[in-house]
Order: structure tokens, then sequence, then C-alpha cells
């Protein structure tokens, strides 16, 4: 089970998610975001074997890629309407794609929407809501059962040690990704809940391709 920590600012957070095995840790270079960061502040940080994500809404492709390389990024996490050129530019290899089921009132518009992104990007971020992250909103697990996806895909939306378990049963994801469940504050983790939740996330299996 692939484990993302998304939303970081501060160099002991990403200490801590790297010493409880987590395998990715997001920054975001949305300015109206409350855990927004600027590529010179992530890229004085350090961030052990975790690949580095930069989630990016209003950039197109030549931005990306300058700060993915000031910052040291490893993918790029695309929340906005970035079109297949920009996936390219970026390289599809390095793109992770959000969706929103939310926005979908039935599955097979969702699957749509997932197969319409299926050559522009690596894996998939299904968060909840219908736009944006980090409100702590959750998805409804169940109805992400068995989900006939593309590519490996994330779970995200207010995900914490209270109900990872619970939400991996159901829905069986690829990987997870939290944030506003493990915070005292917009990008301040709580080392408690964070380390709880890790452990949760430790003992689940997913479907296999990012495990």
């Amino acid at each position: 089970m692939l484990v993302k920590v998304c939303g970081l600012t501060r160099q002991q957070d990403l200490d801590m998610a790297a010493s409880l095995g987590a395998g990715m840790c997001g920054f975001i270079f949305h300015a109206r975001s409350p855990r927004y960061v600027t590529p010179a502040h992530v890229a004085s940080l350090e961030s052990g074997k975790m690949l580095r994500v930069g989630v990016f809404v209003d950039q197109n492709a030549e931005e990306i890629c300058r700060i993915m390389a000031e910052a040291r990024l490893d993918m790029a996490q695309l929340h906005g309407k970035q079109d297949l050129d920009c996936a390219k530019a970026v390289g599809v290899q390095r793109v992770i794609r959000v969706v929103w089921p939310g926005r979908y009132c039935h599955r097979a518009l969702l699957y749509n929407e997932l197969q319409k992104h299926a050559g522009a990007c690596a894996c998939y971020l299904l968060d909840a809501g219908t736009t944006g992250g980090g409100s702590g909103a959750k998805l409804d697990w169940q109805d992400l059962s068995h989900l006939p996806a593309p590519h490996p895909w994330l779970l995200a939306g207010g995900l914490s040690a209270d109900n990872v378990g619970q939400a991996v049963s159901l829905c069986s994801p690829d990987g997870v990704d939290f944030n506003s469940g493990v915070e005292d504050a917009p990008g301040q983790k709580n080392t408690q809940k964070l380390a709880a939740a890790l452990a949760v996330a430790a003992k689940q299996k997913g479907n296999g391709y990012l495990s």
C-alpha cells in the first residue's frame, strides 16, 4: 500500500513521514491554498527516499516544468484543466491526474473520465468534493468498490487513522493520500495523528500495483 503525505511545509513533518515509511511527499504550489509553499522553500527541504510530488492547479506546462526543476520534484499532480499536451511536456510517467468522483452522477461517467486521461498520466488520485483539496471531505468509498481504473489510483479525502482501514477495505485503492486528517492546522502535521494513520495504512492491502 503506497502512502502519500500531502500539504507538507515543514522539515520535521517530512522527517516524520519518511521515518514512518511514506512513499510520497506532496507540496502545494497553489497560491490560494493555506498550505502553499514556494519552489525555493521546497528545494530547501530534504525528503529521503520519498518521491517528491508537486500539486499544480493554475500553472501551464512551462511553469510546471520550471517549478519541478527548481523544487527537485519527481512527479506533478494536476488539479486543473491541463491537457494531454501539457502532460506530454511534463512527461506522462511523471503525472498524477486528479479526478473528483463527486462530479459524476453515474459510475460510468467517472469511468469515462478516467479513460479520457488514460494517455496523459501514470496514475490517478481520486479526491472528495468537486474541486480543490485538503477540505477534509470524504468520498463514498463503497461506490468506488472494484473500480476498473486504467491505471493505479490513490484515494484521498479526509483520511485518518480512524477511517483509512474502512476506506481501503471498501474500495481497495492502490494507495492513500493523507493531508487534513493528520494535521493540527493547515500545513502543520500532528506527529501522533500521522504515526497512527501510517500504522493503520501499513496493514492494508490495495490492488498491488503500487504496493
